[in-house]
């Protein structure tokens, strides 16, 4: 007897998730290999109306902030233009910290990840940032970063535009409180409990009194992943267009 099939892929599923969080976004400024989170901008630049812009590096079609290289995004940035943005790491921490740099005492760092980039500006000068990583691990998400390539907070009197508002994984998705500052446990992804999320997770977080269960994509946010999201994504991200939608 054959197993049916879900009604969606675990992809679909992320992308639905991240897509809520910033569906009243102005801008969207999407980095390197990032094939989920230009699949939510996306979806959310159709759902609206194409309102909001939409730029993916390495895209022709959704170019906005990289035609002169990197230049366009730093200055909108600057300028507090740039809404929403999504960054991963090798390591998060309980304060919001990003490490993209190495695992063990820099420069002899024992694992070293692909680099910050520009993420330690922009992670101060970009409106809102929405943490995403599929790897829901206490190697992940640890008590304190090796090295901070980018602050989740910054000290009394350091002027920010914004700075993360969520983190969401394979398991959960967590909301950020800068003024605790900290991560707030909002809902489990299906099948998946509260304990296992606090098991797997190396930093402490609070847990809200409504936590609930991540919803699943609703029918219409399907019908766009599978024809406008995985058409557009393909341009960049072909292999990911033919193999991640339902």
């Amino acid at each position: 007897m054959s197993a049916t099939k879900p009604r969606f892929s675990n992809a679909e599923f992320l992308i639905a998730t991240l897509g809520r969080l910033c569906d009243d976004a102005e801008s969207f400024e999407i980095g390197n290999a990032m094939p989920i989170p230009a699949s939510a901008a996306l979806l959310v630049h159709k759902r609206n109306g194409c309102v909001p812009r939409v730029s993916i590096l390495g895209s022709i079609k959704h170019n906005r902030l990289f035609t002169g290289g990197i230049l366009e995004q730093y200055d909108l940035a600057g300028k507090g233009m740039l809404d929403v943005q999504f960054y991963g790491g090798g390591q998060i921490d309980q304060y919001g910290n990003i490490n993209l740099v190495g695992v063990g005492e820099y420069p002899q760092s024992r694992v070293r990840f692909s680099g910050s980039f520009g993420t330690t500006l922009l992670y101060y000068t970009g409106r809102r940032t929405i943490l995403f990583v599929l790897e829901h691990s206490s190697r992940v998400l640890v008590p304190k970063v090796d090295y901070v390539s980018a602050a989740g907070i910054s000290p009394p009197g350091v002027h920010r535009n914004g700075g993360p508002i969520a983190l969401v994984t394979s398991k959960c998705v967590m909301d950020f409180d800068a003024s605790r500052p900290g991560f707030t446990l909002r809902s489990v992804h299906p099948n998946i409990s509260v304990e296992e999320v606090v098991e797997s997770t190396g930093f402490k977080f609070q847990i809200a009194p409504d936590i609930g269960v991540t919803a699943e994509p609703t029918d219409e946010e399907l019908a766009l992943l599978r024809g406008y999201v995985r058409q557009e994504v393909a341009e960049v991200y072909p292999n990911f267009a033919a193999t991640a939608f339902f």
